[in-house]
């Protein structure tokens, strides 16, 4: 019996992953801004912690949805908040697109953890993969070859 590690884990398919990561970072996103009127620095934490569960949980052959993930998930949250409440993230006079990229630079250390972190789990995690699938075809028994004559 052989005990799967943590970067074995991963199972969800990448659509799946993707929905999941909208709805926590809305969810996160409207926290703080009830709690605290604007983005703070929870924000950035739990931003961080979203990417690392993302990029857990994908299943192997979905790894580029969850690589791509991140900057999306941080661009879609700010259009969002720029279109309804650009005051949240810029000045109250910016448009959409100055509130995006005002949320963007004032939230870019969180942006490159959690992308960084997402793509060193995803490395780390076909690391492993790789290394036990290799292991396994070493460890397999060859076909035996018999011949006749």
């Amino acid at each position: 019996m052989s005990q799967r590690t943590l970067w074995e884990e991963g199972h969800e398919p990448g659509r799946q992953v993707a929905v999941l990561g909208v709805a926590l970072t809305l969810t996160i996103t409207a926290l703080d801004l009830l709690v605290f009127g604007h983005l703070t620095v929870l924000f950035d934490i739990c931003f961080v912690l979203v990417c690392v569960l993302l990029a857990l949980l994908v299943r192997p052959r979905d790894f580029f949805t969850v690589g791509v993930l991140p900057p999306l998930l941080m661009v879609g949250a700010f259009v969002l908040i720029g279109s309804t409440r650009p005051d949240v993230i810029a000045d109250d006079t910016d448009g959409v697109v100055q509130a995006v990229v005002s949320g963007l630079s004032h939230h870019a250390g969180s942006l490159i953890t959690g992308y960084a972190l997402a793509l060193g789990v995803l490395a780390l995690r076909h690391r492993v993969l790789s290394r036990q699938a290799a292991s396994n075809r070493l460890g397999s028994p060859a076909p035996t070859r018999t011949t006749s004559g």
